[in-house]
């Protein structure tokens, strides 16, 4: 997955704003207890990124 799709899913699934802020904001277990930007800035595969993200809040299997 590229950053670019990665970030089409985020602001798809949550909008804009709301992405950019949980983005950088909560702390995802599934990501060792980063952010996503963190994990992102650490090399972290974007697709375990989004699936991290995807388990964290529960998204439905059409959504992943």
């Amino acid at each position: 997955m590229r950053l670019t799709e990665f970030w089409a899913n985020m602001n798809k699934q949550f909008g804009t704003a709301y992405a950019d802020s949980l983005a950088r904001d909560h702390v995802i277990a599934g990501l060792g207890g980063a952010t996503v930007e963190s994990a992102l800035r650490r090399g972290d595969d974007a697709k375990q990124v989004w699936r991290a993200v995807c388990d964290e809040f529960d998204l439905p299997a059409g959504d992943r």
